[in-house]
């Protein structure tokens, strides 16, 4: 019983880091697919919030 309690315990931490140091990676879809050749500009009020 307690190596499963390690185990949960564990799992919450892991996922709780990973969490906040994926959060730092992360940026909107109109900067993360802006290619040379696409013509994306500011999403405004688009289905893409700024936020």
């Amino acid at each position: 019983m307690k190596s499963f309690v390690a185990a949960v315990a564990f799992a919450v931490v892991a996922a709780v880091g990973v969490a906040m140091v994926l959060n730092n990676f992360q940026e909107s879809s109109s900067v993360a697919f802006t290619t040379t050749g696409a013509r994306v500009s500011d999403p405004g009020h688009n289905l893409i919030g700024p936020g």
